[in-house]
């Protein structure tokens, strides 16, 4: 039986935060201009919710609660990922079939609500299979709701296939005993940029348990409907960001870690 998800997908290229951020922390002007953003900068703040183990974490999923500013929602993910063998070419539809499979044999398709994204990175693929909620909040700042108000908001709009994954009510008995790792608060830009949908984000994360002083994190972001366009779409965008005939050095080759590096550096702190 084929998977019934059909999934669009998303590159993310990371730029080098000493050469496209100014003094205070802000992405520069010619950077901006290059792509055409003229709009200022929207905040969005994001947290996760885990055991102190990374229970959810360590089995694929990442709960997430994300609030942007002139929003009145919270947005609620729950999203399972799997790893895809192979990298960013053409060829590799063939593993994302397998990989979508894997996420059907484990009940994870159209039919229970949920949708799929294929991530390209320098390297990575990651095939991404979620669900979104938004909870409406009257408020249209960026704080996040505390603790046991988030364990709530997350266990009542608990996926089924989620909350049952390793046995009866898993999900929800975790997010009981669950810990906050984050807040984040990034900057976001976007702007249509040759027929794409950009986006430029600026994301500040602790550089460790013990060390709250921020290592910034810089993800230029599209989506594309195949992974042909997908791919084309990557390498013009490298092309701006590497060119040597201006002496231009923006690209930093590597996959993007960010919520990799939230669940390590934050939950419990020092």
């Amino acid at each position: 039986m084929v998977s019934s998800l059909v999934p669009d997908f998303e590159v993310k290229v990371l730029l080098k935060p000493s050469e496209v951020l100014d003094s205070e922390n802000k992405a520069k002007a010619d950077v901006l201009s290059a792509f055409g953003f003229t709009s200022r900068a929207k905040k969005m703040n994001v947290q996760f919710l885990d055991t102190r183990n990374r229970e959810f974490y360590n089995n694929g999923w990442n709960l997430r609660i994300r609030k942007t500013e002139d929003d009145d929602k919270y947005e609620l993910t729950y999203k399972k990922r799997y790893d895809i063998s192979t990298g960013f070419s053409t060829t590799a539809e063939g593993h994302i079939k397998e990989t979508l499979e894997v996420a059907r044999q484990e009940g994870l398709d159209s039919s229970t609500g949920f949708e799929a994204q294929v991530d390209i990175g320098y390297q990575k693929q990651t095939l991404s299979i979620s669900r979104d909620k938004e909870v409406p909040t009257g408020q249209a700042g960026t704080d996040l709701p505390p603790l046991e108000a988030s364990r709530k908001l997350l266990a009542d709009g608990a996926p089924e296939k989620f909350n049952n994954w390793k046995g009866a009510n898993w999900g929800t008995q975790r997010l009981a005993d669950s810990i906050v790792y984050g807040p984040v608060l990034a900057e976001r830009f976007k702007v249509k940029w040759q027929g794409l949908r950009l986006f430029l984000e600026v994301w500040p994360i602790r550089k460790s348990k013990t060390d709250a002083s921020l290592e910034y994190i810089v993800e230029a972001s599209f989506k594309a409907d195949t992974l042909q366009e997908a791919v084309e779409g990557r390498d013009k965008l490298i092309k701006v960001l590497q060119d040597d005939s201006i002496g231009r050095d923006w690209f930093l080759p590597g996959d993007s870690l960010r919520t990799k590096l939230i669940m390590e550096r934050y939950g419990e702190v020092n």
